[in-house]
C-alpha cells in the first residue's frame, strides 16, 4: 500500500506539479486552505506526511503547524513547510514551531521527493528498546517521554533527538553524527536547526522540572548528563 501524503497548497499549477510528482511512489491529496484540509483528517483517514504551503488564504501555514501539534492524533505527523520565502526567519520559525523540515520555492522535484522519503524513514524507524536516563522514560511503544513522572509532548525530531540523546547519555555527541542519526544527514552546515531542538527540549525538561541537562560542548556537539 502506497504511503499518503497531504499536500496544503491553494495554488492550483502547483497542486498539479505535486500530483504528477508524486503519484508513482504515493497517494497525494491536495487542499486549497486549511479548513478544507481538517475536514478531511480523521482518526481512520491521517496522512503519513504533510507538506504545508505558509502563504495560504483564511489560516496560514504557521497556523495550521500549530494546530497540527498541539492535537496529540497528529503531532507525531511529518511536516514540511513550502514556500517562497527563503529568508532565515521564516525557516526557523517553522522548525522552532515543530516542523520537521523545510523546503523553499522553486523547487527540484528529485529534492523534494528525498526530503519526503527521508522523512518517512525517519517517522518509521522502529525499534522495540525503551530508553530510561535518570527521570527521563522514553516508552517506545506508546511514543511516549516523561520526565519527573510528567509526560512531555514533543514533536518528531525532538522525540528522536531526545531518545538519540538518552541512549548515548552521558558520552559526547558531535554535531556530525547526531544530523545522521536524527535528520539522517540532510542538514549539515546548517547549525541552528539542531541549536532549535536542543533549545526546545531543556525548556521542555525545564518545565518537567527534570533533572537531566544538555550541554553544550563548545565546537564539539552535546552532552547528556
Amino acid at each position: 500500500m502506497k504511503q499518503t501524503i497531504f499536500v496544503v497548497e491553494d495554488d492550483a499549477a502547483l497542486q498539479e506539479v505535486y500530483q504528477y510528482s508524486l503519484e508513482n511512489e504515493f497517494e497525494c491529496r491536495c487542499f486549497d486552505d486549511g479548513e478544507s484540509f481538517f475536514r478531511a483528517l480523521s482518526k481512520k483517514n491521517l496522512p503519513d506526511l504533510i507538506l504545508l504551503d505558509i502563504m495560504l488564504p483564511c489560516e496560514d501555514g504557521f497556523t495550521i503547524l500549530a494546530r497540527l501539534k498541539e492535537d496529540k492524533a497528529t503531532s507525531y505527523i511529518p511536516v514540511i513547510m513550502v514556500s517562497a520565502k527563503g529568508e532565515e526567519v521564516s525557516k526557523v520559525k517553522g522548525l522552532n514551531m515543530g516542523a520537521d523540515d523545510y523546503i523553499a520555492k522553486p523547487f527540484g522535484v528529485l529534492e523534494l521527493i528525498a526530503r519526503i522519503n527521508a522523512n518517512l524513514r525517519k517517522s518509521g524507524k522502529e525499534t522495540v528498546d525503551n530508553v530510561a536516563y535518570k527521570d527521563i522514560n522514553i516508552d517506545h511503544a506508546r511514543h511516549r517521554i516523561t520526565a519527573n513522572s510528567k509526560h512531555i509532548q514533543t514533536t518528531l525530531k525532538e522525540y528522536n533527538l531526545l531518545r538519540f540523546l538518552c541512549a548515548n547519555a552521558e558520552k559526547v555527541q558531535d554535531r556530525a553524527t547526531i544530523f545522521n542519526e536524527v535528520w539522517e544527514g540532510n542538514y549539515i552546515g546548517e547549525t541552528r536547526t539542531l541549536d532549535i531542538h536542543i533549545k526546545e527540549l531543556r525548556k521542555k525538561l525545564s518545565e518537567a522540572g527534570s533533572e537531566t541537562v544538555i550541554q553544550t560542548i563548545r565546537g564539539v556537539g552535546y552532552l547528556l548528563t
